[in-house]
């Protein structure tokens, strides 16, 4: 199955500490968005999040940051999915410039890695 990717930027309500840094929880929002997409398009049903086995916080996340979410199914089994996530800041604010001026980086930079497991029962399957 191809890769489902969400994009979305980053506002002030998603700041939770100092300095207007996103809590890391909310990439893992996002994954499940994104996790929630491809069951539907796998299994024609949402299914449900089991569990992450592996999560990684790589870079910080601010207010103002453009991210994109990715992921895709690595092994279907008989109910179990398992995928591989990856969220990458692409655009950044830049208020040394002036109060709206942004920036498209030019080579993304990776935030969060995870990977999981979702379920689909037998008798919740469309497709």
């Amino acid at each position: 199955m191809k890769e489902v990717m969400i994009r979305l930027r980053m506002s002030t309500h998603d700041a939770h500490y100092g300095g207007n840094l996103v809590d890391g929880a909310r990439m893992l929002g996002l994954f499940g968005d994104v996790a929630t997409e491809l069951l539907i398009r796998q299994d024609g049903d949402e299914g449900l999040f089991k569990a992450y086995d592996n999560v990684e916080f790589m870079a910080p996340v601010y207010a103002g940051d453009f991210i994109e979410a990715v992921g895709y199914i690595e092994k279907v089994g008989n109910t179990s999915r398992r995928m591989v996530f990856e969220a990458r800041k692409v655009i950044v604010p830049r208020p040394d410039i002036s109060d709206s001026a942004c920036e498209v980086l030019a080579e993304p930079i990776v935030v969060c890695r995870a990977t999981g497991t979702c379920v689909t029962p037998k008798d919740k399957q469309r497709n």
